[in-house]
């Protein structure tokens, strides 16, 4: 049973023998990309283990924003925000895009120069971002009973639907000749001299020569049994959604107590930024020294915890095409959210904004964040394996650059040249020395 909402579609019922691109994973960076090779007449299968779109890809806030990014994503934010505003009328389906602008608001001096800094650096990928004044601030929270210091505001971002955007996009893509298989596992792949050669699936064995690797945080796992090394972390965040109420706000929101925004079914989406709980795993263990400059800059918001995760990975190491692999024997991570975490949220919303008190929660889940060692993706070829790619780790900022992905992920699978540079999210960058280091706000 899932916890948050999600549309549901018609998906396809037959393993195709063989395909020009088998993409594993069906969440907003499997299935845009999905979407974009369709409409080039690129043969597509997409192998979902569970349902499209049901794990983080409709878990997260729903904010479509440039603001705060690592500025090597800026590029991909860019372009993404122009493909959500195209794609609703390309596809005949409203994803739930508006442009609202995102707001940053704080009381903390500290931050407010960190933001200047970090508006300084955007303004060379053509990102106009405000510092707001306290007043400014103010004005950009109606309604607000705390005191603002001041702010950022970036009136080209905006917000779009998780529970509609991965689903309806993969209807499109079917429309346009992909295929979508839902409770379908993608269990080993087969090569020959090195190269991708087909899928073992739990239905079969679909041939191909490009293999693309969207399993958010399954990713991992599936790489490690292949021989490929891909550091990545897991951090379990909460959502909540509240009752519908009037429209206060309208613009996404964060504060140093809370982050909202606006739904289309007139509630708001609230959750508190930078909390997570990370479960210990022989990954994560495996992985620690890569991970540490992110956990000590973002400890104060992590619970560390012990326990079934542990296990259940330290048995999962190893498996054959013949056998029921780990994504059949738990097809969607759909973890319960943590309650005393939200309700600090809630609580801090409803004194910030007293007109909108009286909204209770709705419904509330937890979501799987992969992450990585810097906290931005990898989209890149694996060298070690001709004809395979990765596109994961979007470490939270995943939903919002989805479209972008996509359509990058398109071109480099078909040998074409993507309309913003992948080099900062090549997979090499993990092994080569390079500085892993963790920036951006969220």
């Amino acid at each position: 049973m899932l916890h948050q909402p999600l549309e549901r579609i018609e998906t396809d019922t037959v393993l195709p023998a063989a395909a020009d691109v088998v993409i594993i994973g069906g969440g907003i960076a499997g299935i845009s990309t999905a979407y974009f090779l369709a409409r080039k007449g690129i043969s597509t299968v997409v192998l979902e283990k569970g349902f499209v779109g049901a794990e983080q890809s409709s878990r997260n806030w729903g904010w479509c924003r440039q603001q705060g990014r690592n500025l090597n994503e800026l590029g991909l934010a860019r372009r993404s925000l122009e493909l959500w505003e195209s794609l609703p009328d390309e596809i005949g389906a409203d994803l739930g895009f508006r442009r609202t602008g995102v707001v940053f608001v704080t009381d903390d001096p500290a931050e407010l120069a960190g933001w200047e800094r970090w508006r300084d650096g955007a303004q060379q990928y053509q990102v106009h971002s405000q510092i707001l004044t306290a007043a400014e601030a103010q004005a950009r929270t109606p309604g607000s009973k705390k005191r603002w210091l001041g702010g950022l505001f970036t009136p080209s971002d905006g917000r779009a639907e998780p529970a509609k955007a991965a689903p309806f996009l993969a209807r499109a893509a079917r429309q346009r000749g992909a295929v979508v298989l839902e409770n379908c596992a993608a269990r080993l792949i087969e090569t020959a001299a090195g190269h991708v050669a087909g899928v073992v699936t739990e239905r079969g064995t679909i041939h191909t020569g490009t293999v693309l690797c969207a399993g958010g945080a399954w990713s991992s796992l599936f790489c490690r049994r292949h021989g490929i090394d891909l550091p990545q972390a897991v951090v379990h965040g909460s959502v909540a959604r509240t009752t519908a109420g009037p429209e206060i706000i309208g613009e996404c929101v964060a504060t140093p107590g809370f982050a909202v925004r606006r739904r289309t079914d007139d509630g708001y989406t609230v959750a508190m930024s930078g909390r997570g709980t990370v479960h210990l795993t022989p990954a994560l263990l495996r992985y620690g020294l890569k991970f540490l400059p992110m956990y000590l800059q973002r400890r104060k918001g992590l619970k560390i915890r012990f326990g079934k995760p542990f296990f259940d990975e330290l048995f999962a190491a190893r498996w054959s095409g013949d056998q029921v692999s780990p994504f059949e024997k738990k097809r969607i991570i759909d973890p319960p959210a943590d309650m005393e975490l939200l309700g600090r949220a809630i609580a801090e919303f409803h004194t910030t904004f007293p007109e909108l008190a009286s909204l209770g929660i709705a419904d509330s889940w937890g979501g799987a964040i992969d992450s990585m060692p810097d906290l931005i993706p990898v989209i890149s070829p694996v060298d070690a394996m001709a004809g395979f790619f990765i596109a994961t780790g979007f470490s939270g900022h995943g939903f919002g650059i989805g479209p972008g992905t996509g359509e990058a992920v398109a071109e480099m699978v078909t040998g074409g040249k993507p309309a913003v540079d992948l080099k900062p999210f090549r997979y090499s960058r993990l092994h080569d020395g390079t500085r892993l280091r963790p920036d951006g706000k969220f």
